[in-house]
This record gives C-alpha cells, structure tokens and sequence, in this order.
C-alpha cells in the first residue's frame, strides 16, 4: 500500500498512487485528492506565511484517472492584502481539473468576531468495524468516525475524517490540503439515493473557510437535496475541534444507472 497520495516526479509532474482512487470506476480518481493536490500546488506559488486561503474552489472537467499527472499553478492577482491564484491538473495533455482560490493576509479581528463554541459534534471513539464507504482505495487513505447516518443509511450524515496520508512523501499535510482531501466526500456522507442504482457524481466543489483548520480532523454536517431536473446540490457545514470552520457546496449530475 502506498504512503502518499501522489509520487512527485518533477517539473510539477506526480505519479498516482491507489490511494486516488474513487467508487465509481477503478481507474478514475475520487475528488478530494486531485483537490488536495491542487491545494499543494497553490500552496507552494511565491508563499507567504502571514497570508491564508478564505476560499477555495475546484472545477472537475473530465473523470481524473489514476495516472500520470501535471499540475500548473499561478498567481493571478497579487496584492499585498488578498491575492487570487488558479491551478490547472492535466492528464493525457487535457485539463482535468481546474482550482481557483482567495488567499488574504491574517489581521486580529478577534475583538469584532463571533463568539466561539465546540462543534456541535464531538469527535466520537474508536471507528466501528463497518467501512463507511465501499471498498475502494481513497477509503484506505483516511481515517474516520461517523457521527450520525451512514453511506448505506440515505439521508443527511455527520462524518469526522482525517488524511492519514499525505498529498506527497515526508510532507505534512497542511491546513488547506486536509480540508481539500476530505471535502468532497460529502455528497457520499449525505447520499439520498443508492450507489447501486443511480450515479450522483459532483461537478465542482466550493469551499468558504473562516479560518485555518485546527488539528487534523474535519467534521462534515452534510445534507444532499436531489432536484426535478436531474441536477442536486450537497450542502456542508464544517467543523474542527474548536468549532465553526465554514462550509462547502457541490453541484451534482444525477442519472439512473
């Protein structure tokens, strides 16, 4: 089994490990390691420690296959207060996968903000022995605790998870990555409808962050509407130890199998 999500194979190329992998088809990638990866990427463009991501967004063009990839990253608006970067993640010479994100300089607005309070779910003990999701390779990277609902339950679920790999060999995973490379697993935590029976895969993800992650677990409060005209919108609070972290939104392409 593989240590990291992705093998660094120089200029800006990566290896992709079985970790990547997602549910719907062996050879093509869950969401939140291309996200997590492109994180990485961001991250590593003219860095600046007082400055954080407040948002970050990610487009899934074409289904990412566990293979080779590129990543090309850049600042597109620099400023000395908030800055605008973008990413792009190309596999077989197509972009696959494009981010975008906000990222602004720390200020102390401690004196105006709202009060704190711990998450409205406690990280609970020991995992029990039913995997949360079906058996794929993605699963193997993280470590988890549902607090409520379940993949095989349908409705709105309640999930602690953490990374526990990183995005690369000997890197600690950042605040940004491990929120990334758990976010997308909210539209499964809160799915409506069967693995079996339908595909409900997201297009895109959003996430609003109100500050940087505390520690390494996310806790996704998660519901998922289905609409009339064959899209749906998942919607996610999150949350760390401390409390309140902000939110995420995916739009879903919903068909019967």
């Amino acid at each position: 089994m593989a240590d990291s999500l992705y093998i660094p194979l120089g200029s800006g190329r990566y290896s992709s490990t079985e970790l990547t992998q997602g549910p719907w088809h062996p050879a093509q990638q869950h969401g939140s390691p291309p996200a997590a990866l492109l994180a990485y990427a961001m991250e590593q463009v003219e860095p600046r420690p007082e400055m954080e991501f407040t948002q970050f967004a990610v487009d899934l063009i074409r289904p990412v296959p566990v293979a080779e990839v590129e990543v090309r990253a850049r600042l597109a608006r620099a400023g000395r207060r908030v800055q605008f970067l973008t990413a792009e993640l190309i596999a077989g010479d197509e972009p696959v996968a494009r981010a975008r994100g906000w990222r602004m300089r720390r200020a102390d607005t401690s004196g105006i903000a709202a009060p704190e309070s711990p998450p409205p779910h406690p990280l609970p003990g020991p995992a029990p022995g039913e995997p949360p999701f079906r058996d794929f390779g993605y699963f193997d990277a993280l470590e988890w605790r549902f607090v409520s609902g379940a993949v095989t339950i349908p409705g709105p679920g309640v999930l602690w998870a953490r990374l526990k790999v990183p995005v690369v060999p000997g890197e600690k995973p950042s605040p940004l990555q491990r929120v990334a490379g758990v976010a997308d697993t909210s539209s499964g935590v809160s799915s409506v409808l069967s693995f079996e029976t339908h595909i409900f895969t997201n297009v895109d993800f959003t996430m609003h962050l109100l500050r940087a992650l505390s520690g390494e677990w996310v806790c996704l409060d998660a519901v998922t509407t289905i609409g009339p005209d064959g899209s749906g919108l998942c919607r996610t609070t999150l949350y760390d130890e401390r409390g309140d972290l902000g939110g995420v939104a995916q739009t879903l392409f919903v068909a019967p199998r």
